[in-house]
């Protein structure tokens, strides 16, 4: 469940509280600790529901090669609020996995989790994975932006081909647009064909979120969001394109405004559309429909410039520790354990992920195509991230492609924006 700005900042100042008297228990716990047994219990917080049983099977899987060591593995089905009740209280876990979004750039800007700069572990990991987690912890202060959970999978934002339906127009899905004309000109070229270009899932306005990332990816630099936190630059001037093309997208997309999610990964997945404007978290919903169809995943290009078009992607799981834990060592080494180059590969697979090493693989041969861009660091994250819960986001943007009103949307942001940000202090 996402909250509010306004909650998140009334708990910050209990956050940094909490973390001192915790840095202060264990200190004295620490001058008895050469009369405890050596049996170590780490407390594992995993907030991925869909990756539940394989991270409790790798829990496991360590506690066999460590036999002093148990895991408690503690899988929530509501992170964010249960993370929040754990900090106020200071009960801090071992071991976390968390998503990379706004909350934890909220949770790690009051130094509750494990600075990670310079530690040895991060030369294994991709450069620009590791910045997005620095990217996100929520501070106008970039030298305040620190390495405070590592990347354990990414995934990406773009858009899903059915390459039967590509190649029935004469399309090649093996080498997509790269420039914003062609893949407009693509879609046409499918419309004209008699093939529904873009299946749209209007009625679940979160999904209207993605074809904004992947536009705002090129288009708007993240340091322009530090810029609208100090008033020098507004979503007129940020959006306006962006908001242009979203509706133009979905200018090819099928008429009927009431299909779902659900829906609408089954009617792609039945061949009733030739793209799915989502990011590869979708695949899994598709392929278990049919499994026997064809996929790939491009990139959602933003201009006419080929050279110049960025992946938005995301860390869609983030590892750390908690700042102060009693057991570092341990929790280093599970840590060290879940980061094996096996592990993350089998992780990968599993779920349709990219692997955050420096040598990023992909795990699936669908989604393979767009790894020169995590390679060559060409990444950056959701621009969705930097928006505040408590904005509507979903609703104007549903309101914005229904109707094309690209100053409505950009004003209403804007009116959102200013409220949140008159409450808000760092």
């Amino acid at each position: 469940m996402r909250n509010g700005t306004l909650k998140m900042r009334k708990i910050i100042g209990r956050l940094i509280s909490t973390v001192a008297t915790v840095a202060l228990a264990g200190s004295a716990l620490a001058a008895c600790g050469s009369f405890q047994s050596q049996q170590v219990t780490l407390d594992f917080f995993q907030f991925k529901a869909e990756a539940a049983s394989w991270f409790t099977q790798k829990a496991r899987e360590f506690e066999k090669l460590h036999p002093n060591i148990t895991i408690n593995v503690n899988n929530t089905a509501n992170a964010q609020t249960d993370m929040r009740t754990r900090l106020v209280k200071g009960r801090v876990p071992d071991v976390i996995t968390l998503n990379g979004d706004i909350s934890y750039g909220y949770f790690a800007a009051s130094g509750v989790y494990h600075n990670w700069e310079g530690d040895p572990i991060t030369k294994r990991l991709n450069t620009g994975m590791l910045q997005i987690s620095r990217d996100l912890v929520q501070t106008s202060d970039p030298a305040k932006k620190k390495l405070y959970a590592l990347p354990y999978a990414g995934n990406a934002s773009g858009y899903i081909i059915n390459t039967d339906l590509w190649k029935k127009a004469g399309l090649d899905p093996d080498n997509p647009p790269q420039t914003w004309d062609s893949f407009i000109a693509a879609l046409q070229k499918l419309k004209s064909a008699g093939i529904t270009p873009v299946e749209a899932s209007w009625a679940d306005t979160w999904t209207l979120q993605a074809p904004l990332a992947s536009l705002n990816g090129t288009l708007v630099p993240l340091s322009d969001y530090t810029k609208l936190k100090k008033k020098e630059t507004d979503f007129s001037k940020l959006w306006t394109e962006t908001a242009q093309k979203e509706h133009t997208l979905y200018t090819y997309a099928q008429p009927n405004k009431g299909v779902t999610y659900q829906q609408a990964t089954q009617d792609f997945a039945n061949g009733k559309a030739a793209i799915l404007p989502l990011g590869t978290y979708a695949i899994p919903q598709v392929t278990s429909v049919n499994k026997d169809i064809s996929l790939r995943f491009a990139n959602m290009p933003a201009t006419n410039n080929a050279n110049e078009q960025k992946l938005v992607a995301g860390d869609d799981v983030l590892l750390t520790m908690g700042a102060n834990t009693k057991h570092e060592k341990e929790a280093r080494m599970f840590i060290e354990f879940l980061l094996s180059e096996k592990n993350v590969a089998e992780y990968a697979k599993a779920q349709y992920a990219f692997t955050p090493l420096k040598e990023t693989q992909a795990g699936g041969r669908e989604i393979a195509p767009v790894l020169p861009f995590f390679r060559s660091g060409r990444i950056v994250d959701f621009c969705d991230h930097q928006i505040p819960s408590s904005i509507n986001l979903a609703g104007f943007l549903q309101a914005l492609v229904t109707t094309g009103n690209t100053k409505q949307f950009t004003d209403a942001m804007q009116k959102e924006w200013d409220k949140v940000q008159s409450r808000t202090f760092e």
